[in-house]
């Protein structure tokens, strides 16, 4: 069930979130820089239709891990984050260009993206706010472009946890979201590969473009 949440809740979610990040950015980076993400780089990539490169954006880049692959791949790669020094991190680390924003304050431009990489980020964005936040990503993407999103999944519970606030859909809940946007499912798979289902926390989905948002999507999601 979708929890309502007033509009200084969702500043402090968005504020203590940021913070939480902010002041463990260099043990972020030593804990997942050696992360291996390649089936989720390559669920994108390669449902990406034209010739390549792509116009990638990675967003929650984070210190940069996965935007310096796209790069290295050849693919024009463009970071998004709110966390100021993970922003700083990702330009040192891979020379790409980085937007500091906030998920809940996004301004993208229209029609721009081949594909959006969002590995453990839209968890992060509150329930109630994820329609838009998804549209949005609709919006950037050129026609038929491929949104990949992993988000450790749930039964739907969503609050604190250690210090960050997330939201922990089960997967039919997240396809009413993102199929509420205008995304039709490509594929999805659980991580990490080959474990038994107990012990794969994250739930990884690829989308495409393919219609106008509706009008209801939170209605329809909750």
């Amino acid at each position: 069930m979708e929890i309502k949440l007033q509009p200084d809740k969702v500043a402090e979610i968005v504020a203590r979130t940021l913070e939480h990040y902010d002041e463990r950015a260099d043990a972020f980076w030593e804990g997942t820089r050696n992360h291996d993400v390649t089936q989720n780089i390559q669920a994108l990539l390669q449902n990406l239709e034209g010739k390549a490169p792509f116009t990638i954006l990675d967003f929650g880049c984070g210190p940069g891990r996965d935007l310096r692959t796209f790069a290295e791949l050849g693919h024009t790669a463009i970071g998004l984050d709110g966390v100021e020094r993970f922003a700083s991190m990702a330009r040192d680390h891979c020379g790409c260009e980085v937007w500091q924003q906030d998920f809940l304050k996004l301004d993208l431009p229209p029609g721009r993206f081949d594909g959006v990489f969002a590995n453990a980020a839209l968890f992060h964005v509150p329930s109630q706010e994820l329609p838009r936040v998804l549209r949005e990503l609709h919006a950037t993407l050129k026609p038929r472009g491929v949104l990949f999103s992993s988000n450790p999944h749930g039964n739907d519970e969503e609050g604190w946890n250690r210090g960050r606030y997330g939201a922990y859909h089960r997967i039919e809940t997240w396809r009413r979201y993102v199929s509420s946007a205008g995304f039709v499912e490509l594929e999805h798979f659980y991580r990490p590969d080959g474990l038994p289902r107990e012990q794969q926390p994250w739930l990884a989905t690829v989308w495409r473009k393919a219609a106008a948002p509706a009008d209801d999507a939170a209605t329809n999601a909750s």
